[in-house]
């Protein structure tokens, strides 16, 4: 989605009180690094700023590259690696680093939810809605 939307709708909100297109992937993007900081004991650092990645091609790879990293430290982790009891950055809770993990998966899918919405209002056909024939 991040790559398919057009550029020149980037900024786009369906209301006023929304986040834009570009923010909604920041913020998915910055999510992930949280996970991904918390994997790798270090502490996390918000960089999610629009300021950041002024540019469509900016957010596509800062999203990108926070999957990569995200992949790469729960293969690294292994089965075992993700049994580790990390806190949680955000409420202070203690939890295994799969559970962390989970919770990430089911924040991104709420997101590509509201990036359906997105498409829809901007009268776009969001990509995995599309005719294959």
């Amino acid at each position: 989605m991040a790559e398919d939307f057009p550029d020149d709708k980037y900024e786009f909100k369906p209301t006023p009180a929304q986040r834009t297109f570009a923010d909604q992937l920041l913020h998915v993007a910055g999510s992930n690094d949280l996970f991904t900081s918390v994997a790798k004991g270090q502490k996390p650092v918000d960089d999610e700023s629009r300021a950041h990645y002024p540019t469509k091609a900016a957010v596509v790879t800062y999203l990108k590259k926070s999957f990569t990293d995200g992949a790469t430290v729960i293969h690294e982790k292994g089965d075992g690696g993700m049994t580790q009891t990390v806190v949680d950055a955000e409420s202070g809770q203690s939890l295994p680093l799969a559970a962390l993990a989970y919770e990430l998966i089911e924040h991104s899918g709420e997101h590509y939810g509201q990036l359906v919405v997105y498409y829809r209002t901007a009268g776009l056909v969001p990509p995995e809605s599309r005719s294959n024939k």
